[in-house]
């Protein structure tokens, strides 16, 4: 192949990856192995655990008009409930636009753990869920360690479970 030719063929794949958006570009989403972000300088509506230091902690992304999210809160909240004492803290971060929404889902499905808005989508911008629900979940040093795309019933539960009681062995 001539370099000219080469050159020709290369510049049409960047002008195609440019018009997809998939030139270069690097994804900023959080992923396994990620330090978690600073819940504590983000614009977040509603109180926070005092401390998230030394626990291991359940990121979970949800929204109002999600189906599988309201499956999940028994559950988290079951979890929530059985390892808090043991050093489990559950975040649920509603994406929700307007507080209301937010509001009548949490009356439908009372939970014990704590849940604050994303008002802003800072913590949203931050770790760039891809579905909702989605949940990180992050070891006592502040890494995560599991992702969860979905809830899928029983079998997302189980890996929960396995999951937080692996990483809770691991002391502070």
């Amino acid at each position: 192949m001539t370099t000219s030719l080469l050159k020709s063929l290369l510049k049409k794949i960047a002008v195609a990856a440019l018009a997809s958006g998939t030139l270069f570009t690097a994804s900023a989403a959080l992923k396994v192995g990620d330090l978690a972000p600073d819940f504590s300088g983000m614009k977040l509506e509603g109180a926070l655990p005092a401390s998230l230091k030394g626990k291991v902690v359940i990121l979970d992304f949800w929204a109002s008009w999600c189906g599988p999210c309201a499956e999940s809160f028994p559950v988290m909240d079951e979890l929530q409930k059985k390892y808090q004492d043991q050093g489990l803290v559950i975040l649920a971060v509603s994406v929700d636009e307007k507080p209301a929404k937010m509001e009548t889902f949490l009356k439908k499905n009372p939970v014990s753990f704590t849940v604050v808005r994303d008002a802003g989508h800072q913590l949203v911008a931050a770790a760039e869920p891809q579905t909702m629900p989605t949940s990180y979940i992050i070891d006592r040093e502040g890494k995560v360690r599991f992702l969860h795309n979905g809830f899928h019933g029983a079998a997302t539960r189980k890996e929960y479970v396995d999951q937080i009681e692996s990483l809770l062995k691991n002391t502070p």
